[in-house]
């Protein structure tokens, strides 16, 4: 039984022509109808919900207006301060209590880079708990892998000569880490050669 095939048009809607200039050619009110309809508005989120941090556009070419407005600076300010002074009381609360505790030290870019170290190895089963069988997450190790990727490169200039050798040797050698349980994982799958007589 032969298919019948269905004819289709294609109309060319664009309103600019190659050049750049405005094509007189093309209906707008033609335009508007193909529009679809603007989505719903959502509704406004309860008063003692958390915030939601803003949703990541869905694909690189979103527009940038798709983005809401950064906060101004005095808002930025504020918050900073806020954040500092709850992060006093906190300490307080602690000391109150009796509990001793050492102090934690500064957050720097190095033991940035360290958490994101440790992190990808105890996902790639390297650190475990004693008497733990090694939990191997490939997936997220290469997802902090790339993260520290991306680090080295939006910090490109702006290291230190020691922060920037970390950085390197962090990554060598988890990278090289990764691609040895890759390769295990890969002849592990693929199961015992046959036998050649």
């Amino acid at each position: 039984m032969a298919e019948k095939k269905q004819d289709f048009v294609v109309s060319d809607r664009r309103r600019f022509a190659p050049e750049g200039d405005l094509r007189t050619d093309v209906s707008t009110s033609e335009e508007e109808k193909e529009t679809p309809a603007a989505p719903p508005a959502q509704p406004a989120a309860p008063v003692n919900a958390a915030p939601q941090p803003p949703e990541a556009p869905a694909a690189e070419g979103a527009a940038e207006h798709e983005m809401p407005e950064p906060p101004t600076v005095a808002e930025q300010q504020e918050q900073h301060e806020a954040y500092r002074a709850s992060g006093k009381k906190l300490e307080e609360m602690i000391g109150k209590t009796g509990a001793r505790r050492e102090t934690l030290p500064e957050m720097t870019l190095e033991r940035l880079i360290e958490q994101f170290y440790m992190t990808a190895l105890i996902q790639l089963g390297a650190m475990r708990q004693e008497n733990e069988p090694p939990a191997v997450d490939i997936v997220g190790a290469r997802q902090t892998i790339d993260a520290l990727t991306i680090l080295q490169e939006k910090t490109k200039g702006n290291l230190t000569d020691r922060e920037q050798k970390v950085l390197q040797h962090v990554l060598f050698e988890l990278r090289m880490a990764w691609v040895e349980i890759t390769n295990a994982l890969a002849k592990s799958s693929a199961g015992p050669a046959p036998n050649k007589k």
